[in-house]
């Protein structure tokens, strides 16, 4: 269903891509990973024709994005990561004026308004001017805006922001749907979000592809490395400093955070090597405390790190 094939972008002298290719087929969920400024969403926009490539192709369906930039974006529902609103529109306005811009009839498009409002969860806000609504309900107006002609690909861009967790819990639930029967690209930070919703997960970094595979094909090159995950209670420049010099540590990294002086520690062991005793009695005696200390298998979010580091 989307065809990349050896693309590039330059803004000046800065390279954005550098000979990116790959296929989506139509019934798969993609998921686009990669650190910030690594080139996702370059791509996105190229295939969403908002932007021309500096050379390489997409095609959509058999068509060149570039030679027919309008029949392709007729296939498409896309969702930037700042959704396109406007405040001064009740949510019932924006979407009839969407689904006008989308050659969508006036007998269809009741249905169409309908159909959005139910999928996206928008019956307490369909009468409200936009500029009034939180973060969350935005964020589904640019879904419902994404959707409401029924497109053959979908392009989302970070989709979750600012969703609550029953509200991304819906969304989630939603595109596996979707990718029933549609093509989508999904790019987010969050990677649970990506085991949960992807078939297939693409990496990116400083605009080439790092890697391909299921989310457990990319988890499972880490896997047979010995991964500690270790709480501290101490400076968090001095415990990093301390934890990299420590024997046999491959890489240090922090994991997640409780406030500024309890941080929590992927350290990445070499070989079979037993940390714990070592660290638990190298902690004690800078005199900071061990509050939590475990085995970790490797993640997505572990290999993501990994290869793009």
């Amino acid at each position: 269903m989307i065809k990349v094939k050896n693309l590039t972008k330059k803004f000046g002298e800065t390279l954005a891509l550098d000979g990116v290719s790959f296929d989506v087929s139509k019934g798969e969920v993609l998921g686009f990973l990669g650190p910030n400024g690594a080139g996702k969403s370059t791509t996105m926009r190229i295939i969403t024709a908002f932007i021309a490539p500096t050379s390489g192709t997409v095609e959509i369906d058999g068509l060149d994005v570039t030679d027919n930039s309008l029949e392709t974006r007729k296939k498409i529902g896309y969702l930037p990561e700042n959704v396109p609103l406007y405040d001064d529109m009740k949510v019932v306005e924006y979407l009839r004026f969407i689904g006008g811009i989308r050659g969508i009839g006036k007998f269809e498009i009741k249905e169409k308004i309908k159909k959005m409002i139910e999928v996206c969860g928008l019956q307490k806000v369909i009468r409200r001017n936009i500029g009034e609504l939180s973060k969350g309900f935005r964020q589904r107006v640019g879904l419902a805006q994404a959707m409401i002609h029924d497109p053959e690909v979908l392009v989302l861009d970070e989709p979750t922001t600012g969703l609550d967790p029953n509200q991304i819990a819906e969304i989630r639930s939603l595109i596996k749907t979707l990718g029933q029967n549609k093509t989508v690209i999904l790019s987010t930070h969050i990677l649970p979000e990506v085991s949960a919703t992807c078939s297939r997960v693409i990496i990116i970094n400083n605009g080439k592809i790092a890697a391909t595979g299921t989310p457990k094909e990319l988890a499972s090159k880490l896997r047979g490395k010995n991964i500690l995950y270790v709480k501290i209670k101490g400076p968090k420049e001095k415990v990093l400093e301390c934890l990299n010099d420590m024997e046999n540590v491959e890489t240090v990294g922090e994991k997640d955070r409780e406030n500024s002086d309890i941080i929590g520690y992927e350290i990445v062991v070499k070989g079979d090597a037993d940390l714990r005793e070592y660290l638990f009695m190298t902690i004690a005696r800078q005199g900071w405390s061990v509050l939590e200390s475990r085995q970790d298998e490797a993640s997505l979010e572990d290999a993501s790190r990994e290869i793009t580091k």
